[in-house]
């Protein structure tokens, strides 16, 4: 084991476990953790049956990426956002192109950067304790890890419905979306890490996986509104979106349009586009064009706004500049996906 503090690492038998260890901040991933877990997967890809990934404590998977210190960094006028990004995303590459099986045991709270950690991976086990979200656009941020790529594929537009609006999924959900592919009891989790740790090849995980698996007689908690969504959420703009929503009349739409208003605009359109581009490319291109937006976000002051008033100042009072969606003109969002000089584009070791 080792006795690095924010992530562990131990080798049980063929199989390779990642412990995310910062349960008091419910294990948020910093530069650290990621600087450690790429060259230690790269090391078991050659060396291991499969990987393992999971969180310590019992509250959190992984709760994102640290966007406090990056703001805080950024503010100082350090560069820690970019090379923290890079390497994220570096990683969240490493992990889809995985050559070995990934198996993230999603017991607790997953959202942003805990989402890059497992939903590229081979295996999502998700519990009742599962807490899904992409919450960025209330920080000025957009959906990143991948989730340009994940997302789209989801059916219907319940990705960018989830991507615009950060609502949460919980337990089942996160199988019946499709984020998970299996659902376990939370007190069989260890029970589980134990069986998988006698597996030898993917046969054998199928097998486990299946064994553990638990199906619950109940529907998809949004089945009811997912025909809203796919109109609502199929326009091609932010603003035709909200269009539709008002044009549905239902207490559902007014939700929405309650919860999008307080998102910062420049957010909303930037993520939109970003969605419907990642919908035509491949995970790597996907990741390449998030490390351009959120170079984009760094350099624009809306993220910092964001972190500031949901995190830092806490007084959930954002002032969005521009503030009006009719503000955010086309050449703005376009900004966030302009080519970087070539020493700031992510390149992928093959």
């Amino acid at each position: 084991m080792s006795t690095e503090e924010d992530v562990l690492f131990e080798s049980i038998r063929n199989m390779g476990v990642i412990t995310l260890n910062r349960p008091k901040a419910l294990n948020a991933l910093n530069l650290s953790m990621v600087r450690k877990i790429y060259p230690k997967m790269k090391e078991w890809e050659t060396e291991k049956a499969f990987v393992l990934i999971k969180g310590s404590g019992d509250k959190s998977f992984c709760a994102g990426g640290d966007v406090r210190a990056i703001v805080e960094s950024g503010m100082k006028g350090d560069r820690l956002g970019y090379e923290f990004f890079g390497r994220e995303y570096t990683l969240n590459a490493l992990i889809g192109g995985y050559k070995i099986p990934y198996v993230a045991l999603v017991d607790g709270i997953c959202m942003g950067g805990g989402v890059g950690l497992s939903i590229h991976g081979r295996y999502r086990v998700a519990t009742e304790k599962t807490l899904f979200a992409m919450p960025e656009t209330i920080i000025g941020l957009f959906p990143d890890v991948g989730a340009t790529y994940a997302l789209p594929r989801l059916e219907g537009k319940l990705g960018a419905y989830l991507a615009l609006t950060g609502h949460r999924l919980k337990g089942y959900d996160v199988l019946l979306s499709g984020i998970a592919t299996h659902y376990c009891h939370s007190l069989q989790i260890p029970e589980l890490e134990e069986a998988l740790s006698k597996c030898n090849n993917d046969g054998d995980i199928k097998d486990t996986l299946k064994k553990f698996n638990k199906s619950e007689d109940k529907p998809f908690s949004l089945a009811s509104v997912l025909p809203k969504i796919n109109k609502c959420f199929s326009a091609p703009s932010v603003e035709l979106i909200l269009k539709a929503l008002e044009e549905d009349c239902s207490d559902w739409s007014q939700s929405t349009i309650n919860n999008l208003s307080k998102m910062s605009p420049t957010s909303l359109k930037v993520s939109l586009k970003a969605l419907n581009e990642g919908a035509k490319l491949n995970l790597q291109e996907c990741l390449q064009m998030e490390n351009r937006i959120a170079s984009g976000c760094l350099s624009n002051k809306d993220f910092y706004e964001g972190v500031r008033a949901l995190l830092i100042d806490k007084d959930q009072k954002p002032k969005w500049q521009p503030s009006t969606l009719a503000e955010v003109t086309d050449d703005m969002v376009n900004s966030y996906f302009k080519k970087l000089p070539d020493s700031n584009e992510l390149r992928f070791k093959l």
